[in-house]
Formats: structure tokens, C-alpha cells, sequence
């Protein structure tokens, strides 16, 4: 399953949503500096949402410790997000015509004069320099030193039972600086981080599927259990392997040769190489190369026990076995952030950026929007804008919760899917057939019923939701300019009269119960560590396999990089190098029968028998055309294909 960044950020207000960053999205540009006086600019969104008067608890103290990010806007923020949108663009003059890392810091990133006043100024505050890098200046110092520097009180403020320290008003820069600062991190201390679900079992405990299964979609029937939609129902897939999604996806004869994938997650499984190998010789896949896998790890990692870092384990594992699968020629490279906090993220996909690791990358962690502050939203783009122009394109999970509502009571999209400079990847419930043959897909969308304990029935059929692909339209982020046309208008302005981003842009298999199979070293009851199987899904999965498949259509293109591919994805919408995804794609209900061990590996404690609904996604609809659950759909035959013509 997708990892939940911010999952367990503590007191987190759900329902709390954050302002429309006015412009800021349309093309992506760093929000404006409005004038706070006429010494200072205003850096937007660095007072988060929930620190409302009436949560107002007092100063915090002088003394208190601070530790901070101001990262830094470079010399034309403007002009970055503009070539970021010509180079991405099929239509425009200047598509295809990416700089290098060099020529993009040199063009675009902060000036050594403004590197040299940003620390001037942060120094004669009182604070200490600990840390420069081409994005920022880290800082740290007492509460009062940060207050002086940045033109705001810090006050501590109640959240959700638990009290943070924030800003009591927008931080500020001195206007002397010129522009020179886009945001600071850090002056709120309210948690950002990820952790993995639980639905994503760690190497530390092992989770094993029950049979009987299909082989394929519908190769073996439940014929002893109750009927569901009027009809006998097949048992979920084993777990789809490599050979089956290539052909679902029209992978043809492409293998991603010489395209390389980067993977970003916290942390790094100890047996990731072994377990990788193991899986791709057990089911066909090529053999991996000498230097094919590489990881890219900090020294040190942190915060290992409050991230829960043997999670990850199995998230990595999914995301390298999936990307094989699919494209088993392209070269990955992995990146484990140092732990599961926002900084750290940021730093991995800086690294990808900085050294051009990669011209794809995948990312299966993300966040609420509601727990998204505008000061993050800031340095993630600038990041994404950066890797746009040297033909990098970032591929995030869209979320495995629906619209969120069950998840926190508030009807919401996930971050970071939710900007404008990233593809978003959607889910589906995939059904591949004999001969590798593709059936259908529908939105992903569960719901659970259990067997009665006569076993006659269903009890409750077709019971609650319990998971399903991440969508709807984002409240703060503007509708970027790719979007209108193909996004139905009552989708776009569902918040705004203006219009917003509407998440996803495309899809793949996701639903765990037509998942994908994966090998992992786990540890068993006896506490011996083995390699395993299990079926698995999210988004999660959906993310590697669209990043994949875009490897796939890189080598078609001749080896040139595709860079931030969401304009040629809506370009081609309404053609037929897509799958049309519906809810209802065979005109009469879907369900799949599952079997799982109660302990979660073996029959000692008994069995668990349900009926999984398929199509389902809470508020949120695969219709014809584009939709909130799988975008514009999944690639069909001729999407690889379609390359070559550019």
C-alpha cells in the first residue's frame, strides 16, 4: 500500500484547509512577496492554518530552540516556471530543449551574492549558519534571534490536544534582499513527516495471502460461496506478475533500455538486492545487471524508531520488484531520505534534481491536503520546476483513501499529487485473462462483506468501504492550464469559480485484490528470516508501474527524455492509446471472493472469507472521459507507441 506521509503527524487538524495561493499554481509560480511594509516581504503561507487565535496559548519562550530552512528563490522564479512549462510542452518551440543540472542552477538558482546577503542578514539576527546547499540555508538559534530575523512572534498554539510552536503572522524577509527568499520551513514545529500504513507489512512480521486464488482473472470460481451480483464470483488473483501487466499496458517489445528510474521512499531494506533478484528469477523476469540497482543513502538515518523505518522495508520492496517487472531494462537508482520528515524527502528529490539521476521518478508517499502548508508547497515545487527543465518528470501516488472522508472526515485530495508540476497516478482494479489477455479495469474502489456464519450469505452485502484510489479537486492549488478543455468544468470549479487542480492525471493497478505479487525477506513465528510472497496493491503500485511504463515510452522516443509529461498525457486524451476506465465496465456488478489467514500467515487461527465489491471509490466516480479516479485512464496498446511521433 501507498505510505502515508504525515499519517501519524500528531494533532493534525483534518477538517483545517489552507488558502488559495493566488497565481501561485496556475503556471506553478512561487507565490508573490506582498508587501508587509516597506522594509519587509511578506513570505506567504509560513503561518499554518491552525494557528487561529483562539488556539493562541502565549509566546513561546526567547530561549526556546529553533531550527529552520530558508530556502532560497533564486534569480528569476518567474522564468523558471515558464521554460518549465515550454520545455514540457509538445506544442511549444522549445519542447524537448532541456538544460543540464549546471546550466539549470546557473540560469535559474540563487546568485553567490544572494546566497552571501541571505546569511548576512540571518546572522546578524543571531542565528547560526549550519548547513548551505543550492536550495536553502539551514538555520538554527534561540526563538527570539528567529523572531527578530523574520518579522513575526512565535507563539505556542493548541492542536488537536497537543501544543506547537508557529509563527502568530506570516514570517517576513527584509525587502533589501530582493526577492531572494522564497520560503522558510521550521518556524512551525508541528510534525511533517510519512510513515508507512499497516497494510504494508514489515520484514519484521510476516503477512503471507490465504488461497484458493485465480491464476488469472476468473480462472477459478468460488462455486461453494454465496452468489454476489446474481452471479458465481471468481477468488482474487494470486498476485499479477511482470509478464501480465506489460501486456495489460502494451508494453510490446520495449523493455526501458538505457532509461533510468529513480525510486524515493525513507529508509532502505537491508535485503532489497536479494529479494530482487529472487523475485525476478521466480517469475520470468530478465535477470537484474551488475550496477543496474543502485542505492543513493544518507550517512546517518533519523527518527528510525518514531518513523517506524522497517515499514518502509516493504514499500521499497514493492516499488523496485514493480519498476522490474514492467520495464526490466531500465536502470533504478533508489533514494532512502534519512527519515520520514519533509525536509529529508526534499533533500532525496533534490539529490535526483542536483545530479540528474534520473529522468523519472517515483514516489509512493504523500500526505492530506489539509496538512499541507503553503510554505512546503513552495520548496516542493520549486524542486519540481527545476527537475522540468532538465527533462525530469515526477510520478506520486494519488492516495489509497478515496475522497478521504472515512480517512478524516473531510472531502479532500492528497499532497504531493495535488501539484500542478507532478503526474498524478490514479488506481484501478485490473483484470488480466487467459493468455495474458486484458479484460477490463475498473475505478478502484472496495467495499467488504463478510461470510455469515452458516456461510449462506453475505452478511450486509455489499458491506463498508474500505479503501480506494485517491481523487477529487484540490483547494488550493489553481487549474494548470493542461488541464482545461479535457477536465469537465463541475470537476475543476467544485471549489473555486477560478478552478482547480483535479487529481488524478492517469492511472494503473492499484486494488490489492486484482494486486501485484511481491518477494520480500521476512521474519516468521519462529524467528527465522525467509524470502516470501504476497499479493499487495495501492497506489503504491500504480506509481512504479505508470513510472515504467513512461520508461517504456522513452525508449520509443528514441532515448530522449520526456521529461514532466503531464501536457503530451492530456494531449492524447480521447484517443485510443488509452483505456477509458468506467465503474461498470461489463453492465452488471463486480466482486471477487478472498480468503485470508486470521493471523496473517498460516491457517492456525482460522480463515476469514470475504466478498470484495469492486468499483466502489466513496463520493468518487470512473465515468466516461476523464474522471476523479483514473484521470485520463490507463495506457492501452498504442500509448508506448505513441512516442515515436514526437
Amino acid at each position: 500500500m501507498r505510505s502515508n506521509r504525515a499519517a501519524l503527524r500528531a494533532g493534525a487538524s483534518m477538517a483545517a484547509t489552507l488558502p488559495m495561493i493566488a497565481g501561485a499554481l496556475a503556471l506553478g509560480i512561487p507565490a508573490a512577496h506582498a508587501a508587509d511594509s516597506p522594509a519587509r516581504d511578506t513570505l506567504a503561507g509560513t503561518k499554518p492554518a491552525w494557528a487561529t487565535t483562539k488556539a493562541d496559548k502565549g509566546s513561546t519562550p526567547d530561549s526556546a530552540q529553533v531550527s529552520a530552512r530558508v530556502y532560497l528563490a533564486g534569480r528569476d522564479a518567474a522564468g523558471l516556471a515558464a521554460y518549465a512549462k515550454a520545455v514540457s510542452d509538445p506544442d511549444a518551440s522549445a519542447y524537448g530543449k532541456y538544460l543540464s543540472a549546471g546550466q539549470a542552477q546557473a540560469r535559474f538558482g540563487a546568485t553567490e551574492a544572494q546566497v552571501a546577503a541571505v546569511k548576512s542578514w540571518l546572522t546578524a539576527a543571531g542565528l547560526k549558519v549550519t548547513g548551505t546547499t543550492e536550495h536553502y540555508v539551514s538555520v538554527s538559534g534561540e526563538v527570539a534571534a528567529a523572531e527578530k530575523a523574520f518579522g513575526t512572534q512565535l507563539h505556542n498554539f493548541a492542536k488537536s490536544g497537543k501544543t506547537y510552536r508557529a509563527p502568530a503572522k506570516a514570517a517576513s524577509a527584509p525587502a533589501s534582499l530582493d526577492g531572494a527568499v522564497l520560503t522558510v520551513t521550521g518556524l512551525d514545529n508541528a510534525p511533517h513527516k510519512a510513515a508507512s500504513k499497516d497494510q504494508l507489512p514489515p520484514p519484521d512480521a510476516v503477512f503471507k495471502n490465504a488461497g484458493p486464488f485465480s491464476s488469472y482473472y476468473g480462472s477459478n470460481t468460488a462455486s461453494t460461496l454465496p452468489s454476489a451480483y446474481g452471479k458465481k464470483i471468481p477468488y482474487a488473483v494470486q498476485g499479477y506478475t511482470g509478464k501480465q501487466l506489460r501486456a495489460a499496458y502494451g508494453a510490446g517489445t520495449y523493455t526501458g533500455k538505457g532509461v533510468r528510474i529513480a525510486i524515493t521512499d525513507a529508509y532502505a531494506s537491508p535485503t532489497i538486492a536479494f529479494d530482487a533478484a529472487t523475485y525476478a528469477k521466480a517469475h520470468g523476469d530478465a535477470a537484474w545487471k551488475t550496477g543496474q540497482l543502485t542505492q543513493v543513502l544518507p550517512k546517518n538515518y533519523t527518527k528510525t524508531e518514531e518513523c517506524g523505518a522497517a515499514g518502509w522495508y516493504g514499500e521499497e520492496t514493492l516499488d523496485v520488484e514493480a519498476v522490474h517487472a514492467v520495464a526490466p531494462d531500465a536502470n533504478v537508482t533508489y533514494l532512502g531520505a534519512a527519515s520520514c520528515y519533509d525536509d529529508d524527502l526534499l533533500d532525496s528529490l533534490s539529490k535526483v534534481v542536483d545530479n540528474h539521476l534520473a529522468d523519472i521518478v517515483s514516489n509512493s508517499w504523500g500526505d492530506i491536503e489539509a496538512n499541507q502548508t503553503p510554505d512546503l508547497a513552495a520548496a516542493y515545487d520549486q524542486v519540481f520546476q527545476f527537475g522540468a527543465v532538465e527533462g525530469i518528470g515526477f510520478y506520486f501516488s494519488s492516495g489509497d483513501n478515496g475522497d478521504e472522508v472515512a480517512n478524516t472526515g473531510t472531502k479532500q485530495v492528497d499532497t504531493p499529487a495535488n501539484s500542478a508540476w507532478v503526474t498524478a497516478v490514479g488506481g484501478t482494479s485490473l483484470a488480466v485473462g487467459k493468455g495474458d489477455k486484458y479484460l477490463w479495469e475498473t475505478g478502484w474502489g472496495t467495499e467488504k462483506a463478510s461470510l455469515s456464519a452458516d456461510g449462506k450469505s453475505w452478511t450486509g452485502f455489499p458491506g463498508a468501504f474500505t479503501s480506494g484510489a485517491g481523487g477529487g479537486t484540490s483547494k488550493t492549488v489553481a487549474e494548470p492550464y493542461y488541464q482545461k478543455g479535457v477536465v469537465p468544468n463541475a470537476l475543476a470549479t467544485a471549489n473555486s469559480a477560478a478552478g482547480n487542480r483535479v487529481v488524478p492525471d492517469i492511472s494503473a493497478i492499484a486494488d490489492p485484490n486484482t494486486g501485484f505479487k511481491v518477494g520480500q525477506t521476512q521474519t516468521f513465528p519462529d524467528g527465522s528470516q525467509q524470502y516470501s510472497e504476497y499479493r499487495i496493491g495501492g497506489t503504491s503500485l500504480a506509481a512504479p508501474v505508470i513510472a515504467a511504463v513512461q520508461a517504456l515510452a522513452q525508449q520509443a522516443h528514441g532515448g530522449k527524455a520526456i521529461g514532466f509529461a503531464n501536457p503530451s498525457i492530456y494531449s492524447k486524451f480521447g484517443s485510443r492509446v488509452y483505456h477509458d476506465v468506467t465503474d461498470n465496465p461489463t453492465g452488471s456488478g463486480l466482486a471477487v471472493a478472498r480468503v485470508d489467514f486470521a493471523n496473517g500467515y498460516d491457517a492456525a487461527d482460522g480463515l476469514l472469507t470475504s466478498v470484495r465489491s469492486l468499483g466502489k471509490d466513496s463520493s468518487l466516480s470512473a465515468v466516461k472521459g476523464y474522471d476523479d479516479v483514473t484521470g485520463v485512464g490507463t495506457p492501452a496498446g498504442g500509448y508506448v507507441e505513441s512516442y515515436r511521433k514526437h
